[in-house]
Parts: structure tokens; C-alpha cells; sequence
């Protein structure tokens, strides 16, 4: 791993919230907002459906530059010693990317109203990917998708 290789990404939508305080994490929030997808990207939004669920990717883009040093292994909140920063969920990462799995709502357009946010508002959307559990169908498991 002595290549260095630059990844650049765009935003697929932002997060929209009222939300004055975030839950530490999606498992454990209530918290209620709206997904707000680029236009251009509406037809793949197509079947998703209210009453599902969706994994949602994000950049954790408010929070603090990643040291090596200092957070490599931290203490989580509902810890008493300090654990490797790959099996925390911490936003303070060597990649600044979250994952959330979200209830959906509703859906107006490119607009996705979601439950269980542990995103700020105006936090950028990466990805959606299907929420899938167990062995149900998955379209790229059996390489159509």
C-alpha cells in the first residue's frame, strides 16, 4: 500500500433537518427529515418505497480532521476503554464516510422523507443503497444488477 490514489466524489443530495439535536447514532434515533436528491438523479429513485428501509452513505462533513496519532483507537461514549477506530462508529475517521439505515416515509419526487437520522442538516448524501436482510432477493446477487 505504498500507492497514493485520490478518490473524488459528488454529492448525490443533502440532508434537510429541523432536528436541533442528533441521536449518536441511527439505531436509536426518531429523529424525522427529508432526503433532497439531485434532479438528475430521480429515475433511480424509482423503487423505493415508503415502508421500507434504505442505507443511506454520507460525509461526515462538520467533523474534525482525522490524526493518526490521536484517533486510531478512541473511547466511545458507552465505553470505558478505547477501541480501534474500526469498530466504533466515531465521525472522526481516516475517511470521513457515515452509514445510516433510515425508514422511508414518503417519497415526493427527488424528495425522500426519512426516520432515523443521526445526520446534521445539509450533510452530504453519497449513496442509497437497498436495505436488505438475511437472504432476501438482492438483483446484484445474481449479477442483473
Amino acid at each position: 500500500m505504498n500507492e497514493t490514489m485520490t478518490i473524488t466524489m459528488q454529492p448525490i443530495g443533502v440532508v434537510n433537518t429541523d432536528a436541533t439535536e442528533i441521536p449518536r447514532h441511527w439505531s436509536v434515533s426518531d429523529v424525522q427529515g427529508r432526503l433532497e436528491i439531485d434532479p438528475q438523479y430521480a429515475a433511480g429513485l424509482s423503487d423505493i418505497q415508503p415502508g421500507s428501509k434504505i442505507v443511506v452513505l454520507f460525509c461526515f462533513h462538520k467533523s474534525p480532521a482525522f490524526d493518526p496519532v490521536r484517533h486510531l483507537r478512541q473511547t466511545p461514549p458507552h465505553r470505558e476503554g478505547p477501541l480501534g477506530v474500526f469498530s466504533i462508529c466515531s465521525p472522526r475517521r481516516p475517511n470521513p464516510i457515515g452509514l445510516s439505515v433510515l425508514d422511508v416515509l414518503e417519497i415526493q419526487g427527488t424528495v425522500i422523507h426519512v426516520r432515523g437520522l443521526d445526520m446534521l442538516d445539509g450533510t452530504p448524501i453519497l449513496d442509497i443503497k437497498p436495505y436488505i436482510e438475511g437472504r432476501q432477493d438482492c438483483p446484484s446477487y445474481t449479477g442483473d444488477g
